[in-house]
């Protein structure tokens, strides 16, 4: 058994050794579940085979010392060799190859359950929501919020409360799922959303925009034109920059891109039943749905809602629409 563990762990190591110097495109949620499995059949193992014929040895091994030292002492013999009195102890012992599966079964299990149907954490990699989320922002996502799903597969098992306008939403990149995106939902199933000279419209409605400050953003060293937009009864910043053109460059084919029109203005989407239309809070510098089209259900992540640390700057931490 030693070594077919010490092959097991090797292959977990090779996994992410691969994964870390870009050889393959790992998933963590996969490695997080197949660790749970085979920790967890070598805590099954080791609780009901592997401990018990450890104890049964020990117990052999006493009642033998046990008759030995009567039978010395029916003989009038009370002097005889001492056994190392840790000899019991070292039966018992876990080997280090049930140490390092069965012993990390319990932390293990406590991380993939919690990952999976409570809370995860994400950090943020890039500028596109700024000014709600910065990059370096160590965030938690609500798992729960919008319908359980079971890890790896994504299948939703319960449903949830809805998504709405406003929320801010992990999810699947559509282009590439192996990807986790975070934008802000702007339109929901059967919206018309419409983006032209950098004004937002849904089903027709200008969505409310009160000038603010403008924003530093620190990695530019460039001032933005600041806003607070009201959307879905949700308030938060956003921003604008004057230098970045209203029409949409590039915008990829993707599926139900004949729901959407592009002009010079921007761009109108008609957004298809079980999806949704996302877009970044640092409008004029976000890659999101005006690019590469609309977001399933089945690709959402969960509802992200708390900044739970920032290194460089303490005062991040807590709460944000």
């Amino acid at each position: 058994m030693a070594f077919i563990t010490s092959l097991v762990l090797a292959a977990f190591a090779g996994y992410v050794g691969a994964w870390y110097f870009g050889a393959i495109e790992g998933n963590f949620a996969l490695l997080l579940f197949l660790a749970t499995v085979v920790t967890g059949l070598y805590w099954l193992a080791e609780r009901f085979y592997f401990l018990p014929r450890r104890e049964r040895a020990a117990a052999t091994l006493e009642a033998s010392l046990s008759e030995r030292n009567a039978r010395l002492a029916g003989q009038g013999i009370t002097q005889v060799d001492t056994v190392d009195a840790k000899a019991s102890e070292r039966l018992l012992m876990q080997p280090w190859w049930l140490d390092w599966t069965a012993g990390l079964f319990p932390v293990i299990l406590v991380v993939f359950l919690l990952r999976s149907f409570l809370y995860e954490p994400f950090k943020i990699p890039s500028g596109s929501m700024m000014p709600t989320l910065l990059t370096g922002d160590l965030i938690l996502v609500n798992k729960f919020t919008y319908g359980l799903r079971l890890p790896v597969i994504n299948t939703k098992i319960t449903d949830g409360t809805p998504l709405a306008r406003g929320d801010v939403v992990v999810f699947r990149y559509p282009p590439k799922p192996s990807m986790d995106y975070i934008k802000r939902v702007v339109g929901i199933p059967g919206d018309e959303v419409a983006y032209l000279n950098k004004k937002l419209t849904i089903n027709g409605q200008p969505v409310s925009k009160t000038p603010m400050p403008d924003y530093l953003d620190s990695e530019s060293m460039r001032l933005l034109r600041q806003f607070n937009e009201d959307l879905g009864g949700k308030q938060h910043r956003l921003l604008n920059d004057d230098a970045g053109p209203a029409f949409v460059q590039g915008a990829s084919d993707f599926p139900y891109r004949e729901n959407c029109r592009y002009s010079v203005e921007g761009v109108v989407c008609k957004v298809p039943a079980g999806n949704y239309f996302m877009m970044g809070d640092n409008r004029d510098n976000s890659a999101d749905s005006r690019f590469w089209g609309f977001v399933p259900d089945k690709n959402i992540v969960g509802r992200a809602f708390f900044v739970w640390m920032n290194f460089g700057d303490l005062g991040r931490i807590g709460p944000f629409q």
